[in-house]
């Protein structure tokens, strides 16, 4: 039987955060009205908090000033119903200190710093860029530990002694299999707040795990959001509950998680069918093949629609 404890101060951030889509309009321009139904639903359903301007969101895509639209978007819709947790992303120490501090302006609550596109650096030089971002904002931070997808991950010696040295840097968004979650936090001592992603592979046992919580994209957020509150009542009963609506969303997640790509093609695309929304990719996309849509509407049509 789990118990899952509740979150102390360092983070009574927890629970299931979605980290929401890109959509675009016919014209190729962020679609205001579809993000706004998106944010809406997650708030619905319960959402424990909610996430943008990461992998999901396409950020690398977006111009600058589209990612500080998605920041003053998001924020304004949310009004304090829930945490909102945004994704820096920048190539230099000075441009995430800009978003980081335009994010904290727009409102956020904490903040994801995605690791410079730079590849292959002794770790200590990613430390160093991580401090130097940290020292200057005020806000919670995490750092997105997603080496399969980034091709850029910290140790655990690094991210403990990232927050050694500040200590503002206390949660980490992982990207891992719940075997590597479990070890990274053991050997981290809990000093850090660990969210796991993976479009929610795992979720029980990344909970078991330690696991603060999740970000998964929308596809299936509100069963993710009934099997996180099953497992954190201790009860035998609801965790065996939880195991059985976790079997239920398992083939959905296998099928959107073989990669990014398919996540943004075929994840968007079940999301937008429960949110009554159409689908315009901005290029470079990978486009649906008619068994992949054929797929995607299966997955969308068990799942039900999203009020």
């Amino acid at each position: 039987m789990t118990n899952l404890t509740e979150p102390d101060t360092a983070s009574s951030f927890h629970g299931i955060y979605p980290m929401l889509y890109a959509f675009f309009d016919e014209a190729g321009a962020l679609d205001r009205d579809a993000m706004r139904r998106q944010v809406e639903a997650c708030l619905t359903q319960g959402a424990h908090g909610i996430a943008a301007l990461g992998l999901a969101t396409e950020v690398a895509k977006l111009s600058e000033a589209e990612r500080r639209q998605v920041m003053d978007w998001v924020c304004s819709d949310v009004a304090g119903r829930c945490p909102v947790a945004l994704t820096i992303f920048g190539n230099s120490v000075a441009q995430q200190v800009a978003m980081a501090k335009a994010a904290a302006a727009a409102g956020a609550d904490w903040l994801i710093l995605q690791p410079p596109p730079v590849k292959g650096l002794p770790e200590i030089e990613y430390v160093r860029f991580f401090g130097a971002v940290a020292e200057q904002i005020d806000l919670p931070i995490a750092i997105q530990n997603a080496p399969d997808y980034i091709g850029i991950g910290l140790s655990a010696a690094g991210l403990f002694e990232l927050n050694r040295q500040h200590p503002n840097v206390c949660l980490l968004k992982g990207e891992g299999p719940a075997l590597t979650i479990q070890r990274m936090i053991a050997e981290t001592e809990g000093r850090l707040t660990v969210f796991n992603g993976r479009g929610g592979l795992e979720l029980p046992d990344n909970l078991r795990a330690g696991c603060a919580g999740l970000v998964p994209a929308p596809d299936c957020f509100d069963r993710q959001i009934r099997i996180y509150e099953l497992m954190r009542s201790g009860k035998a009963e609801d965790e065996a509950a939880a195991e059985a609506l976790y079997r239920e969303i398992l083939p959905t997640i296998t099928f959107v998680m073989q990669s990014i790509e398919t996540l943004l093609c075929y994840g968007k695309r079940i999301a937008a069918l429960r949110l009554g929304l159409t689908v315009h990719d901005r290029a470079p996309a990978l486009q649906p093949s008619d068994f992949g849509l054929a797929c995607a509407r299966r997955y969308a049509e068990a799942l039900g629609p999203l009020p």
